[in-house]
């Protein structure tokens, strides 16, 4: 029986590597971002052809792509180019826990792996209840601040102020997460942080390394009690800001795990 779905898949960026894998699906791929870090072998299996903001369009096309996969309007115009040359693109736009989940499913039915893609998104929604009952049964509840970037001020995005509630805490930015463009999340005023007084800081800036010993250092934030206590820890990216499985995996236990131990103290 011949294989009518898609042959040669290039990811520009790393939820659909990671996704293809987790469903055996990986010989389908051709080209990988270059930020892929999940699982570790596709960077050594795959070439790189793409940043978020930018791609080898040339080397794409010569590795003769049957479909592209994307995300979000930061990605136009390596989609526009690659739709200009005669490519199939889909760019996902999903934002929230539910569309990572729908994200699954979907891309596992565009590669003919619909039932295992049905298993893989079961998997992670009885993941998501046992950390919600867990954090059901904690004592406490702190209010957490989630800092994506640190100069402007970025809050945390939808899926990430979902899954700080999904592990136990309250996301102290809610009217801002639900703003998909991070320049409608950007904190023009650094003591709105202070005012909201939350109990724990988690830092994921995009691609370096958390400094929480610089947050401590801004000013007025000592008051905070995340400042006073020693409350910042930081979330690798990777495992927190693209949406797909490893957010619902490892990103909801490591946030989980700081909030447990809070509300144990």
């Amino acid at each position: 029986m011949s294989d009518h779905y898609p042959q040669r898949i290039v990811c520009l960026t790393e939820e659909p590597t990671e996704v293809l894998y987790a469903l055996g699906e990986e010989h389908r791929i051709v080209g990988i971002s270059g930020f892929t870090v999940r699982p570790a072998r596709a960077r050594k299996e795959k070439p790189k052809v793409s940043a978020f903001t930018s791609a080898k369009i040339g080397d794409i096309l010569q590795l003769q792509p049957d479909l592209a996969i994307g995300f979000s309007d930061i990605q136009a115009d390596i989609a526009r180019e690659l739709i200009k040359a005669g490519v199939e693109v889909w760019i996902s736009n999903h934002r929230s826990v539910d569309g990572i989940l729908a994200y699954i499913r979907r891309l596992g039915a565009m590669v003919g792996a619909a039932e295992k893609a049905e298993a893989y998104a079961r998997k992670a929604e009885q993941h998501i209840e046992a950390i919600r009952s867990a954090a059901e049964a904690l004592p406490r509840r702190p209010k957490v601040y989630f800092e994506e970037w640190d100069e402007p001020l970025i809050t945390g995005i939808r899926w990430v102020a979902e899954l700080v509630r999904i592990a136990g805490g309250d996301d102290v930015f809610p009217q801002q997460a639900g703003e998909s463009l991070a320049k409608h999340r950007i904190l023009e005023d650094p003591t709105e942080v202070v005012r909201q007084a939350p109990d724990i800081i988690f830092g994921s800036w995009c691609g370096k390394r958390f400094r929480p010993e610089r947050v401590a250092a801004r000013s007025g934030w000592e008051a905070m009690p995340a400042v006073r206590n020693g409350d910042l820890y930081e979330i690798k990216s990777p495992i927190i800001l693209q949406p797909g499985p490893a957010a619902l995996f490892d990103g909801l236990d490591a946030i989980h795990g700081h909030i447990a131990a809070w509300a144990a103290r």
